[in-house]
């Protein structure tokens, strides 16, 4: 299974110290890699470093806001001093904000686009220059369902998560020459602290993902570890450009009657 080896890699996640991201850290480090974690909150980052190394992983973390490129551009130049080159880039950082299309404030579309689409590239073109030179490296996008649905109140989230699945493909354009792979992973609904309300029987929504989810199951969030140290290992060298959605197959399908078994 050497093609999964991810011994002496190093990984960068940002925003992963909860939810998504800390699965699939966790997973990149179950096979070998070193992590480097970032966050914009102290106290989430002393929480998530003591887990990982609770488990016996190697892992760091960095304080600062993706989408602020000087201060950006100041903590790649740390870690690559204080740590060493990144050569596994998971885009993970993101948030949302629920709001009708006709209410939504600019300025939150802003924050919300900033962000989720803005961040990526900063943090793709700053570690993307040092796997240009090596001739080597893996980004992996965090994208969504949203990258190729809409849903009602996540307009913003919606256009940003596009944005950020042709920013993968454009990036795996220009950089595939220099044999560095560009992919993203597009999580379906999981099961995390976030969704446990609406995680009852008989809760609209449960009852809808259920249906409409050909799995009939929320996802586990290590049901992502699998995808995450494909796109970031060497059997992932020939792909490029492409969104793994780990949805249980609800893209695949236009869903169900809901008298159908």
């Amino acid at each position: 299974m050497n093609l999964f080896n991810l011994e002496h890699k190093r990984a960068l996640v940002t925003g992963g110290t909860h939810g998504l991201g800390m699965a699939m850290a966790e997973g990149l480090a179950s096979a070998g890699a070193e992590l480097i974690i970032t966050s914009t909150t102290p106290s989430k980052l002393e929480e998530a470093l003591d887990y990982y190394k609770g488990k016996g992983y190697k892992a760091s973390g960095y304080i600062f806001d993706v989408t602020d490129e000087a201060v950006a551009k100041e903590k790649v130049a740390l870690i690559s001093k204080e740590i060493g080159d990144i050569h596994i880039l998971v885009n993970n950082a993101g948030i949302i904000k629920r709001e009708s299309a006709l209410t939504m404030p600019v300025e939150d579309f802003r924050r919300v686009i900033d962000v989720d689409l803005v961040g990526p590239f900063i943090m793709a073109q700053l570690i993307g220059k040092q796997m240009v030179e090596r001739k080597e490296g893996k980004i992996i996008n965090i994208c969504s369902m949203m990258s190729e649905l809409g849903r009602n109140t996540v307009t913003a989230y919606a256009a940003a998560k596009g944005g950020l699945k042709m920013l993968t493909q454009n990036l795996a354009t220009e950089w595939a020459k220099h044999n560095i792979q560009v992919n993203g992973i597009g999580p379906g609904y999981f099961a995390t602290s976030q969704t446990e309300p609406i995680r009852v029987d008989g809760h609209p929504f449960n009852d809808f993902i259920i249906n409409r989810t050909p799995a009939a199951r929320w996802g586990n969030p290590e049901d992502l570890q699998g995808a995450a140290v494909f796109l970031a290992s060497k059997a992932s060298d020939f792909v490029n450009g492409q969104v793994i959605y780990v949805d249980g197959g609800i893209l695949a399908t236009i869903g169900k009657p809901t008298n159908e078994d």
